[in-house]
């Protein structure tokens, strides 16, 4: 009997030494049989603590990017592992009413539209930001650049694709971190005007990086590592009314850009930001698709004013400026600096803390100071 009861208490214990080496009962999603043990007179006592701690560690998310892929620091969606150091293109596509439609627009992964001249109702611009530009097939119309546009496609390292600008632009292109291509891309006979028919084709690119002393990889004027925005962890989606106290509704936008009337309204189906100007919405002329971003910024931002025609420069480097961040049909109040012409735009919570922001296409504008009041967001 006495060896009996020695042998059951050798087979506990080596059953309790197998349970804390994993931590404690199984974890859920282990769908392997387990071992039966039938004991007499000895039942071991149940692990309450390590058995929530493992099913816990087993609801932790995981950052699911299939083999060969990487999240892209422009979007943070899944892209070919390939594209990794390879920087993007900005490019400058003209926003009047006479060049639409655009085509390849919907394709980008970043656009900023801002102010363009004083003059024509303050007409925009697009910059589009492409990270995978061989896939172009067609993009554009093309046009000028200005100032403003250098420094922000400083911050992604990107190479500024434009046809000229005002003289203006020259000081800026002369800066070591400037990179650019002015004109010469492909003519489209599209029965408008020459300087509506420039645009970005198959290969264009290719033989522009060519014939030319930049790199298509990133270079040493990359600022912090490429992390451009704070993207929500594994994928993760933001919700602003879980994280914020003060949160407003945010379904339909009105800039105050009165040349094109634009407009972004949230589309619950999608839940993303649909664009819209000249009281239509914006369809890339290539496949009829609808222009639409997960992420929008507005950023308050003063301008310098450089002649009587209407060019300006945006007074982009700055500090604790006011703005926006909207993202599933909510607003919340931001900051946003920039600290030099090739730093980041951060944008910043009321807490101080860096946004986080959820995966997908992101809108950037800047409404100038003195139209910030006519901003409405509803």
């Amino acid at each position: 009997m006495k060896k009996r009861i020695e042998k059951a208490l050798l087979i506990v214990s080596v059953s309790a030494l197998l349970m804390s080496g994993c931590g404690g009962a199984a974890p859920a999603t282990d769908n392997a049989a387990e071992p039966t043990l039938t004991i007499e007179t000895i039942t071991p006592p149940p692990v309450v603590e390590s058995t929530e701690a493992a099913v816990e560690e087993s609801t932790e998310p995981v950052d699911a990017v299939p083999e060969g892929m990487y999240r892209s620091e422009l979007t943070n969606e899944p892209i070919d592992l390939a594209l990794k150091d390879q920087r993007p293109v900005a490019v400058m596509v003209d926003n009047e009413k006479t060049a639409l439609q655009h085509f390849g627009t919907a394709e980008a992964d970043v656009i900023y539209e801002i102010m363009n001249s004083t003059k024509n109702d303050r007409i925009t611009r697009l910059m589009v930001l492409v990270k995978d530009w061989e896939k172009i097939t067609q993009l554009g119309s093309i046009r000028s650049t200005r100032p403003t546009n250098i420094l922000l496609a400083a911050e992604w390292n990107a190479v500024l694709v434009h046809d000229g600008g005002p003289f203006y632009i020259n000081e800026y292109f002369s800066r070591d971190y400037a990179a650019h291509f002015s004109g010469g891309f492909s003519r489209v006979s599209n029965g408008k005007a020459r300087e509506f028919t420039e645009y970005v084709m198959t290969g264009d690119l290719d033989e522009k990086f060519a014939a030319s002393s930049y790199t298509t990889t990133y270079n040493e004027y990359r600022v912090d590592g490429g992390s451009h925005f704070r993207f929500a962890e594994n994928g993760a989606e933001v919700n602003l009314e879980e994280r914020y106290d003060t949160v407003s509704p945010a379904t339909q936008v009105s800039l105050p850009f009165k040349h094109n009337g634009s407009q972004l309204k949230y589309n619950e189906s999608t839940k993303t930001y649909d664009y819209y100007e000249y009281g239509t919405a914006h369809l890339d002329a290539e496949d009829n698709e609808q222009l639409t971003f997960k992420n929008v910024f507005i950023q308050c931002c003063s301008f310098t004013q450089l002649d009587v025609n209407g060019y300006l420069v945006y007074n982009c480097v700055d500090n604790n400026k006011e703005g926006w961040y909207l993202t599933n049909g909510k607003a919340v109040k931001v900051t946003w600096t920039k600290p030099d012409e090739t730093g980041v735009t951060r944008f910043y919570d009321g807490s101080g803390e860096e946004i986080e922001i959820n995966t997908g296409k992101t809108y950037i504008t800047m409404v100038p100071e003195d139209g910030w009041s006519s901003l409405s967001i509803s």
